[in-house]
């Protein structure tokens, strides 16, 4: 069995551990510094999100389409950027 010293010792990590998340994690500057960026990454704004979904077989194929040229334009410059740094 463990002293004393070992029962005051857990139960000073026990205080300071959530003490010092508190205070290190809950600044607002800190909060605006790492959290705001990486919710604007998760969550696009409003500007950046198709706000109406299509509904009928013409509308969704139409997408499917829009989506896929996208991808062939990004794959088509990626490509592009791999071939120039190459050179």
């Amino acid at each position: 069995m463990a002293g004393p010293n070992l029962e005051i010792f857990k139960f000073g990590l026990y205080l300071f551990v959530p003490i010092w998340a508190m205070l290190q994690f809950g600044d607002p500057q800190w909060y605006h510094e790492n959290v705001t960026p990486y919710r604007e990454r998760l969550f696009p704004s409003e500007d950046r999100t198709k706000q109406s979904i299509p509904t009928e077989h013409s509308g969704i194929k139409d997408e499917i389409a829009r989506f896929r040229a996208e991808k062939a334009e990004r794959r088509r410059l990626r490509e592009e950027a791999e071939e120039s740094a190459r050179q």
